[in-house]
């Protein structure tokens, strides 16, 4: 018989470990010096400023893992650092990084009190370097979904799209530049959109969208658009939030309008994806109420709320697109 061991639950529990040399390792530049070459402790000593034997801990620690390579004294970036965290490949997920060490991290320390009370943690009503850090890192993770939404679905049927909680405004980004004759909407709170006004205004095809400024259950969500597209807002809601959303949105547009909704969308058993699984509890820290779903779940709302349920299609990574029809 194979022996029984603990490692499963110490892997697991010192997992906090590893996500804090990653993310201090991000703080201090190390993947960001290594990227310019191989560099021994001295070096990177010196263009960190952080003295040799403690960037030592961080750089050794990360061969352990598996981000960064040792040949004799030199350290060089691994292939999934250098692409993802170097700066030069197609996503950089240093962003991220910082979103989860200076903003997530903390939040999740209060998990348990979260868990016992109910109550949120985190707030969405962010301002300063707090939202500029938030816009940014969500942003990272969802990049390769908003680059792969343009082909995952055809917008040539459509001419004007309203982003719902759009963030930034990447997946309208990556939208525009992939069809010419599509306008836009982003519809904010009004910190991040403050944020997607000066990214959108910066990107020759950002300038065909529109920022409004607003709360979705608060205020009037601008209508005169065919196509809706929210992602990754609906897990930081309650099923009963999620609900009203969906009957406020389906009174502002007409018969036959499509509704793209881009989240962690799982099976029945709300395990699958595992990266949802181990995400619901982020969203729940944040807001108090927010969770993952499964396709059923929020093809029932869309039934229930006047919409009819077409497809579901993968995006990247844990990120599905369920698309669903205005019903006449």
């Amino acid at each position: 018989m194979t022996a029984i061991t603990p490692e499963p639950i110490i892997q697991l529990a010192s997992g906090f470990m590893a996500a804090k040399h990653l993310f201090v390792a991000n703080e201090i530049g190390l993947f960001d010096k290594l990227a310019l070459g191989p560099a021994t402790l001295e070096r990177l000593a010196e263009l960190t400023g952080i003295g040799r034997a403690r960037v030592r801990i961080f750089a050794d620690a990360l061969v352990a893992f598996g981000l960064i390579e040792r040949q004799g004294n030199k350290y060089r970036n691994g292939l999934v650092a250098a692409t993802f965290l170097g700066g030069e490949g197609p996503v950089d997920l240093r962003p991220l990084l910082r979103f989860w060490n200076h903003i997530a991290y903390p939040m999740w320390m209060k998990l348990e009190e979260a868990v016992r009370t109910g109550q949120a943690q985190g707030t969405m009503q962010l301002s300063g370097e707090r939202q500029r850090i938030f816009s940014e890192g969500v942003e990272a993770i969802q990049t390769p979904p908003a680059m792969a939404l343009p082909t995952a679905y055809d917008f040539n049927r459509h001419r004007r799209v309203l982003d719902l909680g759009g963030g930034t405004g990447s997946w309208l980004i990556a939208l525009l530049r992939h069809y010419p004759s599509l306008e836009a909407t982003l519809f904010e709170l009004p910190n991040a959109a403050a944020v997607a006004r000066q990214r959108l205004a910066g990107d020759p095809g950002g300038q065909r969208a529109q920022v409004v400024a607003g709360d979705f259950f608060k205020d009037s969500i601008p209508d005169g658009h065919d196509a809706i597209l929210i992602a990754n807002v609906m897990h930081l809601l309650s099923a009963a939030h999620n609900l009203e959303l969906l009957r406020r949105l389906r009174a502002r547009v007409p018969d036959g309008a499509r509704l793209l909704l881009a989240d962690f969308w799982t099976d029945a058993s709300h395990t699958n994806p595992p990266m949802a699984a181990l995400l619901a509890a982020e969203f729940f820290v944040i807001t108090g109420e927010g969770d993952v779903y499964s396709e059923e779940e929020a093809s029932n709302w869309l039934q229930e709320t006047g919409w009819h349920t077409l497809e579901l299609k993968p995006l990247a990574g844990a990120v599905s697109l369920l698309v669903a029809e205005a019903a006449a």
